[in-house]
C-alpha cells in the first residue's frame, strides 16, 4: 500500500504539471492508466466500474484545475468575460453525464468521437508547424468573441467531460483558439477555470453516487495539485506552437483511446 500512494503521487504530480500546461486537467493521463492497470485485470485492481474510473479521474481532474487556476487567476491570464458564462454552461451537462454514465456503452459515440479528435489532432498539429502564433498573454484591445456560441458548445463540453472523465480543455482549447480566435495562453488558462467549475459539479454527482475510489483519487490529487503549480510556471516559458503540438498530441491519443475502446477495431 505504501509504494502504491507513492506511485500515486509520482503520477499526480505529471498528470497536474501536463494537464495545467495544455489545459486540459489530466484526466486524459488516468483513464488510460486506470483501464489498463487499475482496473479488474490489471497490476492493481481498483476500479470495478466504468463509473468508479470516470468518478475517481474527475476528482483528480478537479484539484488539479483549481490548483492550475488559481496560478493562472495570479498570472492575470483567465478571461472571465468568457470563463464564467463558459463555466455556467457546462453545470447541465456535468450534471447529466454523471446521471447517465453507468448506462453508457454506446461503441458508436466512442468511436466517432474518437474519429473526430483524431482529425481534430491533425488539424491542430498542422497549424502548429505551419502557422505562425503569437507568444502573448493578454488580449488586443476591443476583444470580442462569439459568446452564444461559446455557451452552446461548453453545454456539450460538460456532458462530455463527465462521461468521459477526462476535463473539457481537450475541445475547449482548440474551440477558443480556433473559433473564438484566443491566444493560446489566454486559452489554456480560461479553460483551466472552465474545467475546475465543470469537474467541481461532475465530482458532487460521483460523488453522491459512490463512484469514487478515495485512495489513488486523493493520493493523484494531492500530486496533481502540486504539479499544476508547476505545469503554470512552465507555461510561461513555453511557446505557444510547443503548447498546440503537445495538445494535439493528447486528443489524437484520447481518440486513439476511444475508437480502441468502442471495440470497433
Amino acid at each position: 500500500m505504501g509504494l502504491d500512494i507513492l506511485l500515486f503521487l509520482v503520477l499526480g504530480v505529471f498528470v497536474g504539471t501536463f494537464g495545467t500546461l495544455v489545459g486540459i486537467g489530466g484526466g486524459l493521463i488516468c483513464v488510460p492508466i486506470f483501464i489498463f492497470f487499475l482496473s479488474d485485470g490489471g497490476i492493481y485492481p481498483y476500479f470495478h466500474t466504468a463509473a468508479q474510473i470516470t468518478g475517481t479521474s474527475l476528482v483528480i481532474v478537479l484539484a488539479n484545475a483549481l490548483s492550475g487556476t488559481m496560478a493562472y487567476v495570479r498570472q492575470q491570464r483567465v478571461f472571465f468575460p468568457a470563463a464564467v458564462p463558459f463555466a455556467l454552461a457546462t453545470l447541465p451537462g456535468a450534471f447529466l453525464g454523471s446521471y447517465i454514465v453507468d448506462d453508457f456503452t454506446g461503441p458508436m459515440l466512442y468511436a466517432s468521437f474518437g474519429a473526430f479528435l483524431l482529425i481534430m489532432a491533425g488539424i491542430m498539429f498542422w497549424n502548429a508547424t505551419h502557422k505562425k502564433h503569437a507568444d502573448v498573454h493578454d488580449l488586443p484591445a476591443g476583444f470580442a468573441f462569439n459568446r452564444s456560441l461559446g455557451i452552446a458548445s461548453s453545454t456539450g463540453v460538460g456532458f462530455l467531460s463527465s462521461i468521459f472523465g477526462i476535463g473539457g480543455g481537450v475541445i475547449h482549447v482548440p474551440l477558443m483558439v480556433y473559433l473564438f480566435g484566443f491566444p493560446v495562453h489566454m486559452a489554456t488558462a480560461t479553460s483551466h477555470f472552465v474545467l475546475a467549475a465543470s469537474a467541481a459539479f461532475g465530482v458532487i454527482s460521483h460523488v453522491w453516487l459512490g463512484h469514487v475510489i478515495w485512495t489513488p483519487a486523493v493520493c493523484i490529487s494531492v500530486g496533481a495539485a502540486v504539479g499544476a503549480q508547476i505545469g503554470a510556471a512552465l507555461s510561461k516559458k513555453t511557446k505557444s506552437a510547443v503548447i498546440l503540438v503537445l495538445l494535439s498530441a493528447a486528443m489524437f491519443a484520447l481518440g486513439l483511446r476511444l475508437i480502441w475502446m468502442s471495440g470497433m477495431v
